[in-house]
């Protein structure tokens, strides 16, 4: 059995069949090819899946495709410029050296971008409190704090 689906992922209106039971970050991931939103754990543990639903974070890999329908999607893939112009935490994140395998950044930016934001200040106690869903296990998160910060600022100035 198979469930109609509409949705728009980075701008690009779609329709799809999928089983009950797949995944958002199934369907980012393996039918439509949107290979930077990771899956560490399967289980919502570690962000590395968080895109945008509708702007807000979601952990893809909690939700289920249809549960999507309607709504707006978007990923690591559709932050940047149409011109490949790096979004303003994006290159935050390359300056600051928020990263070291990287296999947290997609998830760490697509939270960051939330948080830049919503969050009504920079304190690092409000970047760190607000990334706590996404884990990176190479860093020591400083550098990620300072490329969210110098990220939400550059996002407010711009």
């Amino acid at each position: 059995m198979s469930i109609a689906i509409n949705l728009t992922v980075n701008g690009v209106r779609l329709s799809r069949e999928v089983d009950p039971r797949l995944l958002l970050s199934q369907l980012l991931r393996d039918e439509l090819g949107l290979t930077g939103t990771h899956v560490g754990c399967d289980t919502s543990q570690c962000g590395a899946c968080t895109v945008h639903l509708d702007g807000a974070s979601v952990k893809s890999c909690a939700v289920l495709a249809v549960q999507a329908d309607g709504a707006e999607v978007l990923t690591i893939e559709g932050v940047a410029g149409p011109d490949g112009t790096l979004h303003p935490m994006q290159a935050a994140f390359r300056e600051h050296h928020g990263l070291q395998c990287g296999f947290c950044t997609p998830g760490m930016v697509m939270g960051a971008i939330e948080l830049a934001r919503t969050a009504p200040d920079l304190e690092e106690a409000t970047i760190r409190e607000g990334l706590e869903g996404n884990l990176c296990r190479c860093t020591g998160y400083q550098n990620i704090v300072k490329a969210v910060r110098a990220g939400a600022l550059a996002m407010r100035e711009g």
